[in-house]
């Protein structure tokens, strides 16, 4: 059992780091794959607001699994 504990601990890790580095503070999320930037950053919309969500929802099963890798 811990054994899959730690595998999936591995794979959320590297989707949490992926949703991370894809996010790009102060610009739009088409100016990270080469478009031009808007001048200002108002909010998120779209896929900003899934891909920030995406990343609170990783980050919380990351550490429920360390909290099980750690009793199991």
């Amino acid at each position: 059992m811990a054994f899959w504990i730690k595998i999936a601990q591995i794979v959320i890790a590297i989707l949490l780091m992926i949703a991370i580095l894809l996010q790009n503070r102060g610009t739009g999320l088409g100016s990270a794959f080469g478009g031009t930037g808007g001048g200002v950053y108002l909010t998120k919309r779209g896929i900003e607001k899934k891909l920030f969500a995406a990343t609170i929802v990783l980050a919380v099963i990351f550490i429920l699994l360390s909290i099980g890798a750690f009793i199991a």
